[in-house]
């Protein structure tokens, strides 16, 4: 990682390279194919308004290299919240440069000077490499297991 890296919240120009990300990662990490248009929507609502989400990205001299973005839950049995890293993506050609290791440290600097009681995220079961850099940078699997509906 070099000395030009920058990490800074999106903005409403972003939406096309932040689309473009997320449409790759759901590919690559669950083989799901987005449709590009409503993920641009989800994007862009999410960009102008933040308490669907925030993004951060990572810039360097040739353009965004990455992205993570930060979702809030209270928790009234800490009095405080939860941040919940999603979005994960570095640009494959920006991998192994430490781009994620420099989000998830900006991202949990903004959690612990705002008061979070924690950081938490969801990953694949599958997707070993993200499971090794997130135990790397101190994270460890919860006890919790996680049920959904998706037919609502």
């Amino acid at each position: 990682m070099g000395d030009n890296l920058r990490i800074r919240p999106a903005e409403p120009g972003d939406a096309e390279i932040i689309t473009r990300f997320n449409v790759a990662m759901a590919l690559e990490s669950e083989g799901l194919r987005l449709e590009p248009a409503t993920a641009r929507e989800g994007v862009e609502a999410s960009l102008t308004d933040p308490g669907r989400g925030r993004y951060y990205l990572a810039e360097e001299a040739g353009g965004v290299s990455g992205q993570i973005r930060v979702t809030r839950e209270w928790s009234d049995w800490n009095n405080a919240e939860y941040w919940w890293i999603q979005n994960v993506y570095v640009d494959p050609p920006a991998r192994r440069r430490g781009i994620y290791t420099a989000l998830h440290r900006h991202v949990r600097g903004l959690a612990k000077a705002a008061g979070a009681c924690g950081l938490q995220l969801y990953v694949e079961r599958e997707n070993g490499a993200a499971r090794t850099i997130y135990e790397r940078l101190g994270m460890r699997q919860s006890h919790y297991l996680i049920y959904e509906h998706e037919d609502i």
